[in-house]
């Protein structure tokens, strides 16, 4: 029997949740832990993010949108700048915003995403200290508790991506703060990237991982070929093709990026196809290129038809 009056269940919720922080904070690292997929690429060297990588995690009664925002500094390189407006665009469209601070790198960048942040809704706020397994635990109480002193948080919280610390915490956090609302997207959606899009990701991740210097930043990467695989099919043809470019900016990088007899290029393509094949859950034949494309990421056009500017 319904008593007049009362609700007899609560309502379903959902909205957009923006990661913020400056590069390197671990962001990519915590969508993934959320989601237990790997959506977002991940690398040691900062500003590996360029995309804002939305990630949506259905659980009953909610429905979490995750965006991953490319780490967020104050610079004169163009790109920067382009990734810079993807990061304010993901923050004032979304319902909560998800402040992640390194507590082991507190310098000139993460003084900007303060200064952001001081200038910012404080409603939708929820401030967290990241890599809590990397630091002792009362340095982060301590970096949490200035916090809560200059902002006015009633919490903030400590969490590690690694090993899952403090993270149904800081979901709940989220959840509280997330209007109620029905399903943005499909309970199976998983994310709204292309799995092309996702595919250049993984190629890039591995030249991350296996190139040093300025190179990594210089380099940006386009699928020329998309074909899927029949997985019924005998022999090459069960697999999915993909032809993908690597565009660098200098005639030396190339030479370094395919290496001596192409020994370079053949580890990233293999590191590739086996992120893309674990995505896929199938087999994949992944042809790479190398180009030429000069001074590409000081070009306004290159930059928007490489994917990363509007």
């Amino acid at each position: 029997m319904r008593h007049p009056g009362k609700k007899t269940e609560s309502r379903h919720k959902a909205g957009y949740i923006a990661i913020i922080g400056a590069p390197n904070a671990g962001k990519s690292t915590l969508l993934n832990r959320f989601m237990g997929e790997k959506l977002a690429i991940v690398a040691a060297k900062p500003q590996t993010t360029r995309h804002k990588v939305l990630g949506v995690l259905t659980e009953p009664g909610r429905q979490l949108v995750f965006w991953d925002t490319p780490g967020y500094h104050l610079s004169d390189k163009l790109l920067n700048r382009e990734m810079g407006k993807r990061s304010l665009a993901a923050m004032a469209d979304s319902d909560v915003v998800l402040w992640l601070v390194d507590p082991r790198h507190r310098g000139r960048e993460h003084d900007c995403v303060r200064d952001l942040i001081l200038n910012s809704r404080k409603d939708n706020l929820v401030a967290v200290v990241g890599k809590a397994d990397l630091v002792p635990a009362g340095e982060a109480e301590a970096l949490a508790a200035a916090l809560r002193e200059e902002f006015g948080f009633e919490e903030v919280h400590r969490v590690s991506a690694k090993t899952g610390e403090g993270l149904d915490k800081l979901k709940n956090a989220l959840i509280s703060r997330l209007p109620e609302s029905p399903p943005l997207f499909p309970g199976d959606t998983l994310t709204d990237q292309p799995m092309r899009l996702i595919a250049a990701e993984y190629v890039r991740e591995a030249v991350f991982r296996l190139t040093n210097d300025e190179l990594p930043y210089s380099t940006a990467v386009t699928i020329d070929e998309y074909v899927e695989g029949n997985p019924a099919g005998p022999g090459p043809g069960n697999k999915t093709y993909i032809g993908a470019t690597i565009h660098v900016e200098k005639e030396n990088q190339k030479m370094i990026m395919i290496g001596s007899k192409g020994a370079m290029l053949s580890e990233i393509g293999i590191r590739a196809r086996q992120s893309i094949e674990r995505m896929l859950g199938k087999p994949v034949y992944l042809k790479l290129f190398v180009r030429l494309s000069k001074d590409w990421s000081k070009k306004k056009n290159s930059i928007r038809d490489f994917g990363y500017g509007d």
